[in-house]
């Protein structure tokens, strides 16, 4: 799937807004600067509109490793493992550990070993003009047979 511009990339957004629920959990993959936080803004802004909330300011938990949302009855985990060194850094964080029910979206999240079953990858990558994306979105466990590419 192409990007062309932010436009689409809110538009995807969007439509993941409308299949998410609590306890769904996204690995977000791809260099600096390809779109990941950029994905993640407008999937929480999209959900605080729909609830009638003032859109949250989202920027990259990079150096606080993770943001939490309450979007009243939703719970959104947002992390940045980008700095962690070792998976032992992330077994500390316990982010698979508790709030089951929480959506959790992971950017860098190359160190985990034990990826929960069911969840769904987004990989961006620049495309040769650097304004656009091109993404590959894969579906593990109870997403693996939803057809992304029709969302």
């Amino acid at each position: 799937m192409k990007l062309n511009s932010l436009k689409d990339t809110q538009k995807l957004a969007k439509k993941f807004s409308k299949i998410i629920n609590e306890g769904d959990v996204i690995f977000l993959y791809g260099e600096i600067g390809t779109g990941k936080t950029t994905f993640v803004r407008f999937f929480i802004n999209t959900l605080e509109v729909q609830n009638r909330i003032k859109k949250s300011e989202i920027l990259s938990p990079t150096f606080n490793i993770v943001y939490d949302y309450d979007i009243k009855k939703i719970k959104i985990h947002h992390y940045d493992l980008y700095r962690l060194k070792s998976y032992n850094d992330i077994l500390e964080l316990g982010m698979f550990e508790i709030l089951e029910n929480h959506i959790k979206i992971i950017e860098w999240p190359e160190l985990i070993k034990n990826k929960p079953k069911d969840r769904i990858e987004i990989k961006f990558k620049y495309l040769k003009s650097n304004k656009a994306r091109n993404i590959n979105i894969m579906g593990f466990g109870k997403w693996n047979k939803y057809k992304f590419n029709e969302i």
